[in-house]
């Protein structure tokens, strides 16, 4: 099984292109099932996830092909409304089929999702308003069966929900009649997946707000382009790394509206940010004082930064508190951290975090996606060679991301 190898102590220097949006890019893949029809999909990341979604794709019967970050995909010939657990268990974001094979064939057969090992993330909102929707659903040994065309509803939810909201917006996007969505994700991957939407033909407004209407497909458009936009979450990954090593960086292809509350939080510790366009340039001295921080949804501070952050404030001067307000227990990171000498305590999903002088280099263990990416950025801080094992979870998120890192100085390689 491969490992990370990482000697800490160099600061970085140059540039990085960022990748197409993970987050962005899966939902739109499970979109293209609802219109029969052949897509280009432009600057996909080639991750564990992409792959796993492309052979989920294939089983319900679309055509993939790929090459240079470009996929084509074929839905005419889809057949088979069916996501097995064989491979929902390893992606929560299969479960994003949901919506688009209920849209096109009335019916779906979906696992409950799995994922990474941190925390449940409960399907109840999305069930509860297909159900509202008048889809009759179901549980069968482990399978979520809904049944019936989606009609038009008022759906509001209670807590934000990234995933619900995009499969409501699929699903609705061939109702019968309209739907509203209150208290909706505001997410750039919600808005990204709904402009591919409204390229289907769908009339959405309100993308970006909490509160989004969808008036369904009438005249349906299925064969066209579609570019994913950046990846926020792998921007912000090497802002928050180069604010901890030191160094200038400058990034690009990046959206920096989406990076507002990035570029605040490093603001507050004197770590220069200048956006020009599609570029950032990223400078720090490598020291810098601690701040508290916690998530939200967004426009706040992204839980999938969280585990960045704490690496950062680690050897950061003074005390700080990390506040998880999305998703509980998000903290498996914390025991691998201390491994290298931090200073962590936890209470109540709170981290309590005293900077120290200097990290150690300790074989430590990735858990999920972005605390994988946490444990690099420690182990570039770091005296002596870090040894990061079960990175098959970085590669689910980030694209050849030693290779990135290689190439603007990091002691990084894959053995």
């Amino acid at each position: 099984m491969d490992k990370l190898i990482v000697k800490g102590g160099s600061k970085l220097f140059g540039e990085v292109s960022v990748s197409g949006a993970k987050n962005a890019v899966l939902p739109i893949m499970t979109a293209t099932l609802i219109v029969p029809g052949t897509y280009k999909i432009k600057n996909v990341p080639f991750l564990r996830d992409t792959q796993t979604m492309i052979k989920l794709l294939e089983i319900i019967g679309a055509k993939v092909e790929s090459s240079n970050n470009v996929l084509t995909i074929d839905t005419t010939k889809c057949n088979n409304p069916h996501a097995p657990y064989e491979l929902v268990k390893t992606m929560r974001a299969s479960f994003y089929v949901l919506g688009p094979l209920l849209a096109r064939f009335h019916h779906s057969k979906v696992s409950l999702p799995g994922g990474c090992a941190w925390g449940p993330r409960p399907v109840d909102f999305h069930i509860k308003a297909l159900r509202q929707m008048k889809v009759e659903v179901t549980l069968d040994k482990g399978d979520i069966i809904a049944d019936g065309c989606p009609f038009g509803a008022k759906i509001e939810f209670k807590k934000k929900s990234v995933g619900a909201t995009g499969n409501v917006l699929m699903a609705a996007s061939k109702a019968k009649g309209k739907t509203v969505i209150i208290n909706a994700s505001m997410e750039p991957e919600i808005v990204s997946l709904g402009y591919f939407l409204i390229k289907l033909g769908a009339k959405i407004e309100g993308l970006g707000t909490e509160r989004i209407t969808i008036d369904p497909i009438k005249n349906e458009n299925n064969n066209f382009e579609f570019d994913v936009i950046p990846d926020r979450i792998e921007a912000g990954t090497f802002m928050i790394a180069v604010a901890a090593t030191g160094g200038e960086v400058k990034l690009n292809n990046v959206e920096s509206a989406h990076l507002d509350s990035i570029v605040q939080h490093l603001g507050e510790l004197k770590i220069s940010t200048k956006i020009n366009d599609d570029e950032i340039l990223i400078s720090s001295s490598g020291n810098y004082k601690s701040i508290d921080m916690e998530t939200l949804e967004y426009p706040g501070f992204p839980t999938d930064l969280q585990a960045q952050w704490m690496a950062l404030m680690i050897k950061a001067k003074g005390s700080s508190v990390i506040t998880e307000n999305i998703y509980h227990d998000r903290f498996t990171h914390i025991s691998e951290l201390l491994r290298m000498g931090a200073d962590i305590k936890l209470k109540n999903n709170v981290a309590h975090i005293t900077g120290v002088n200097e990290l150690f280099a300790a074989p430590v263990m990735c858990t999920d996606i972005r605390a994988s990416a946490g444990l690099v950025i420690a182990a570039l801080c770091a005296n002596g060679e870090t040894e990061i094992s079960r990175i098959y979870h970085i590669d689910r998120g980030y694209e050849n991301i030693e290779n990135k890192f290689s190439d603007i100085g990091a002691m990084i390689k894959r053995v």
